[in-house]
């Protein structure tokens, strides 16, 4: 495990599993940047995140690139119903400085019937990091804002394609019909700019923005790539508010 993520998942467990506000210092440092909506910036609030017992987070994968890393996992007691969360820390000289996150309520069913956090976890072919990062470019580029569809089986296997979006089927074809349904309910889903794509070995995470169903949206996609074809997608949307605790906005 790089020392980045051994940095970032020590400051989870002392929020999130040993509930220790004076361990705060020990990972996160001031100016303390916070792009949760309901979050302020600083290290204040992380210390009364930490002294909530009742929020829990588990986590199922993370990954790091330059100075980033992000997690997937499961949040509980930050709302009525447990959470699906996307959170990427940034870091700098040793402590996490920088927090974004996108987060989605957790469904107890999926159209394709996997959770939206099951699945592979292990990082692994490294040394298909840069390829599998200019295969989830060249999705966003000729698929998501160059809107040829006709290039899916470029990037997809047209085999194996796992879906995690809790209302879209598995494969190709699964995608289409969920495009097409969205099209029928005069529904739009537009992706306006990709603010960072974090790459590790077989995964791909991408932190956009745009619109969805006629609202302001961050969109939060993970993809999993193997022989060159991305086999397994998870996501997280959420509302874009008009403003934000910190004044910081949400990418």
């Amino acid at each position: 495990m790089s020392d980045l993520k051994t940095l970032v998942l020590a400051g989870v467990d002392a929020l999130f599993v040993r509930h220790d506000p004076a361990a705060v210092d020990a990972s996160f440092a001031e100016p303390y940047l916070q792009h949760n909506p309901k979050a302020p910036s600083g290290l204040a609030f992380l210390r009364h995140l930490a002294a909530m017992p009742d929020l829990t987070i588990v986590r199922s994968r993370a990954l790091a690139e330059g100075d980033l890393v992000v997690t997937h996992g499961r949040l509980t007691g930050f709302g009525p119903v447990p959470l699906v969360v996307f959170d990427i820390f940034r870091v700098e000289d040793g402590k996490v400085v920088e927090h974004w996150d996108v987060m989605q309520p957790e469904v107890g069913t999926t159209v394709s019937g996997r959770t939206q956090l099951d699945g592979p976890t292990e990082v692994v072919e490294l040394d298909q990091t840069a390829a599998n990062k200019a295969l989830v470019e060249g999705l966003f580029a000729d698929v998501l804002y160059g809107h040829r569809m006709d290039r899916l089986p470029d990037y997809f296997s047209a085999v194996r394609y796992h879906q995690h979006n809790p209302g879209v089927a598995d494969g190709l074809a699964g995608f289409g019909q969920a495009m097409a349904d969205l099209a029928r309910a005069g529904l739009t889903m537009e992706y306006r700019t990709t603010h960072r794509i974090v790459a590790e070995g077989n995964f791909v995470f991408t932190h956009s923005d745009g619109i969805f169903a006629g609202k302001r949206v961050m969109f939060a996609d993970l993809f999993r790539v193997e022989g060159g074809r991305i086999v397994e997608h998870w996501d997280a949307i959420q509302e874009i508010p008009e403003a934000t605790a910190s004044g910081l906005p949400m990418w």
